[in-house]
């Protein structure tokens, strides 16, 4: 794209922006498009448009077609009322479509959600409104409990604070999938401008209705009503002291209320508990990362507490950490919470005979093979989904209509977990008071968490797990990604880390099959993605894949290695193998990614 047609689509920009301040960046900027940079800047705001993608819009926040602005976001709820029109025929005319909105402490959040509901408003569809920063999964509830035909949540979840995104719900509360992912994206993208109404005409039509309270102690209740020794937390949970970070964002409000009204010592991180869009005492709000979580171990060493949690700005994703038997707080991974609190909802099921008929627990298919081998241990099935969480929200309501198998939980390593049915998305806050309530039952038992975590690796192995990300951001960062991938499938690899690649597994050509013999193939069940997977002898999994709402690309390796007894000795040893092969496979990825240009 030449400079004359970026500076062509930067008027036009110009003219259809109503929001002043977005406006007035891409003004100064064609102004002074003469000044050093300012060209590159215009560029890289204007070579392309936001796509719309199949969970919505992610990106930096400004003006430009490349940006997150009041623009794109009314021509994407557009898109979204016309398919929703369509979609829902007889209620479009009864005119009883409804929507709701959700949006956590990221900056523009007023304009984003506002305008979003005056869009909707504009087209007819009731938009409920949050008065107030709420969690994603309390949006996905919402959506249940008002019988809206979507919903739409203002975040862009653990990404820096240069960024915002909008995500799309359907009518069961879950990310949108196939095949309405695609037909909103068609119609996001043949929408010319946006309907919209003002805030004050909307009120006033019953078309734009503010909601709080009448949600919120529905859901804190929901979330308290999943929780199975409700005598042991009231007996016990003045022993245990959490200390907990909102990371600036949304989830204070429902973890101090649950976890309070629990009887729980909830001691927040002051300087990280009201919601900041600039997020001043983190580099990035994500607690899969400790950098983010040392303002929260800092103060638990000093309160000597049982346990560090964190949720992430929209309250989806839950961290944590624990004290070792020094007093050193040690951060528990996506995978390894994900098993702890697997083992313990099928646990407690089994107990207090509250397990279905024909269990399943749904877990994407990066996430670690540990919890099959637990799942296994209490004669529950486990099923595979693609990345992302509202696959597993798909496939539980694709069981739920079934009826024939039942779901019990549901996990991705990226820190996401669900222990209820009546939200269909990763909820950070039940995660919390699951969590709160295990770690007092095994307190009960004479062990902390740690000490449970080590006995399920003696009972079923070592699972150690890595994750490598490279950004490569920009024109080309898109372009050098395709490359990598492209490179992986010609090529292929034979070897990892000095263990044979056994199988391949291609979900962007829905096939699986032995590198020795390509040709005989077997076909895979789900939608297309671009995602390689690498099954390694011995049980080591290597996946590969771009992410869909950052310029990056993310390899996960899962390893296994067996230990030979129930000995701390045993544990130690097959600790020790399993970093050293994590390692050079780790070596050689990154072999790869830094030769990619």
């Amino acid at each position: 794209m030449n400079e004359q047609e970026i500076l062509d689509r930067a008027k036009q920009y110009i003219a259809e922006e109503k929001d002043e301040s977005f406006r007035k960046e891409v003004e100064e900027l064609v102004a002074g498009k003469d000044k050093p940079g300012a060209m590159e800047e215009l560029e890289d705001r204007f070579y392309r448009s936001l796509e719309f993608g199949t969970g919505g819009l992610r990106g930096i926040m400004g003006g430009g077609t490349n940006r997150m602005n009041p623009l794109n976001i009314s021509k994407a709820t557009q898109g979204l009322a016309n398919y929703i029109i369509k979609a829902f025929p007889e209620e479009a005319k009864a005119g009883t479509l409804s929507a709701c909105i959700a949006y956590d402490s990221r900056n523009n959040h007023d304009k984003f959600s506002d305008i979003t509901a005056r869009v909707f408003a504009a087209n007819g569809i009731k938009a409920y409104l949050f008065t107030g920063m709420r969690p994603t999964p309390e949006l996905s509830y919402a959506i249940r409990i008002l019988g809206c035909k979507t919903g739409v949540v203002v975040t862009a979840s653990h990404n820096p604070p240069k960024y915002n995104g909008y995500k799309a719900y359907w009518a069961d509360g879950a990310q949108v999938v196939e095949p309405h992912d695609k037909g909103i994206i068609d119609e996001v993208n043949a929408v010319k401008e946006a309907k919209l109404i003002s805030r004050e005409e909307a009120v006033k039509q019953g078309k734009l209705v503010l909601i709080d309270k009448e949600v919120d102690e529905k859901f804190q209740s929901m979330i308290k009503a999943e929780l199975y020794r409700p005598e042991l937390i009231k007996e016990k949970a003045s022993s245990v002291k959490v200390v907990y970070t909102p990371l600036h964002g949304t989830g204070a409000m429902h973890v101090e209320k649950v976890l309070g009204d629990l009887g729980l010592n909830v001691i927040t991180v002051p300087e990280q508990r009201e919601g900041d869009g600039n997020f001043p005492t983190v580099e990035k709000p994500n607690p899969e990362e400790a950098p983010a979580l040392k303002m929260a171990v800092d103060l638990a060493k000093k309160e000597k507490a049982d346990v560090v949690m964190a949720t992430d700005p929209d309250a989806d994703r839950f961290g944590t950490a624990f004290p070792d038997k020094d007093g050193n707080f040690v951060l528990v991974s996506g995978n390894q919470m994900g098993a702890l609190l697997a083992d313990y909802v099928l646990l407690s099921k089994k107990e207090f005979n509250k397990m279905p008929a024909n269990p399943v627990l749904i877990r994407s298919i990066v996430t670690s093979p540990f919890v099959d081998a637990i799942s296994k241990s209490y004669n529950v099935a486990v099923k595979e989904v693609l990345t992302g969480f509202k696959w597993i929200a798909f496939e539980e309501g694709e069981m739920e209509k079934v009826g024939r198998e039942h779901y019990v939980f549901g996990l991705e390593e990226s820190y996401g977990y669900l222990v209820e049915t009546a939200c269909r998305d990763k909820d950070g806050v039940s995660a919390a008071a699951m969590c709160a309530e295990m770690t007092l039952y095994w307190t009960s038992k004479g062990k902390s968490l740690l000490e449970r975590l080590n006995d399920l690796y003696k009972t079923h192995g070592y699972f150690e797990d890595r994750a490598i990300s490279k950004y490569f951001e920009g024109v080309s960062g898109p372009k050098i990604m395709d490359g990598i991938m492209t490179k992986l499938r010609t090529e292929g690899l034979k070897t990892l880390g000095g263990k044979k690649v056994l199988k391949i597994r291609d979900v962007q050509e829905s096939v699986e099959f032995d590198p020795a013999n390509p040709s005989a193939k077997n076909s895979i069940p789900w939608p297309k993605s671009n995602v390689l997977q690498f099954f390694l002898e011995g049980g080591t999994i290597v996946s590969a894949r771009p992410s869909g709402t950052e310029p990056k690309i993310k390899f996960y390796v899962n390893s296994v290695t067996p230990v030979a007894s129930a000995s701390d000795d045993s544990l130690a040893a097959a600790k020790k193998d399993a970093a050293q092969l994590c390692d050079k496979i780790c070596q050689e990825i990154n072999a790869v990614l830094n030769a990619a240009k």
